[in-house]
């Protein structure tokens, strides 16, 4: 007997908020299938208040109920039986991060869940990342995003240890030189701690950005990047005005500038935990939420 089950996510990030609609192939003897039925992104850069002036602008808190809105609607129309919309780094620290929850909630009886650091790699690492870290090897698992960067380590299938640093893209973007000094300093001291005594480190990268790398390289699913060809990639990019990067390469103006902090921050671990190659499994915080959903996880 087959049975499809329809859940939602919603992931209002740092840089844009997704709604990530799932169907959940449930069979007799079958692990349960998880397939993609619809991506929605639209870019609202909450990191832009939150990581400069502190407070989410009345402009951003209209766009999100909007936003809202409008997935609540794409739901209904998919029939989805349950959702979860769950808010990170953005939202955690503006100071009417709170306030404004409580008001979307009023508005749009959309319920939003501010997590902290450890919830979101955790929900991120409740994904399909077990079939990518068996084996004797290690694995630094890098999420990219806006507000910050979660770095989670695995050895022959067991979680080590795990962190969450400021250091997303968007603040990035909007701190001074001498800050961003500083985090990168101490995510190198804490990668190189902790990945002295294992031998071959790969990484595993998720986050927007990285997706778009791995897209652009032609490679095929499941096939690493080498830290050469993302060097490479790198100057690249970093070479072409912001402009040229939309029209040269067609990229989205909200990941024009963010995509080079982002693979700074994925050539900084790979150099620092000695890793010589990148998976890039197609994971994230929606993907997460739709597996805890299932699960009863949240």
């Amino acid at each position: 007997m087959l049975e499809i089950k329809k859940f939602g996510a919603i992931d209002i990030g740092s840089n844009a908020i997704r709604l990530l609609i799932a169907n959940v192939i449930v069979s007799e003897d079958k692990e349960p299938q998880f397939k993609k039925s619809s991506l929605v992104r639209v870019p609202i850069r909450l990191g832009a208040d939150a990581f400069v002036s502190g407070v989410i602008s009345d402009e951003n808190i209209t766009r999100i109920i909007n936003a809202m809105e409008a997935f609540k609607l794409l739901m209904k129309v998919h029939k989805v039986e349950r959702y979860k919309a769950c808010a990170t780094s953005a939202m955690r620290e503006a100071t009417n991060g709170k306030e404004v929850v409580t008001q979307i909630l009023k508005e749009t009886e959309v319920e939003i869940d501010i997590i902290g650091g450890k919830e979101e790699a955790a929900i991120i690492s409740s994904t399909d990342l077990d079939q990518l870290i068996q084996g004797d090897n290690s694995y630094l698992y890098v999420d990219v995003g806006g507000g910050s960067t979660e770095f989670t380590l695995f050895s022959k299938g067991k979680i080590i240890t795990s962190k969450s640093f400021k250091m997303g893209t968007v603040r990035l973007l909007n701190n001074k030189k001498s800050v961003n000094k500083e985090i990168f300093a101490n995510v190198e001291k804490w990668i190189k701690k902790n990945t002295k005594d294992l031998k071959r480190v790969s990484l595993i990268g998720s986050g927007g950005n990285i997706n778009k790398l791995f897209k652009m390289s032609g490679r095929t699913e499941g096939k690493p990047i080498s830290f050469i060809y993302l060097n490479a990639q790198y100057q690249f990019l970093k070479n072409m005005s912001y402009e040229d990067r939309i029209s040269e390469l067609s990229l989205n103006p909200d990941r024009a500038d963010v995509i080079i902090p982002a693979t700074k921050i994925y050539l900084s671990a790979m150099k620092w935990s000695g890793a010589r190659k990148i998976y890039v499994p197609k994971i994230g915080l929606s993907d997460g939420i739709i597996k805890s959903l299932y699960y009863n996880k949240l």
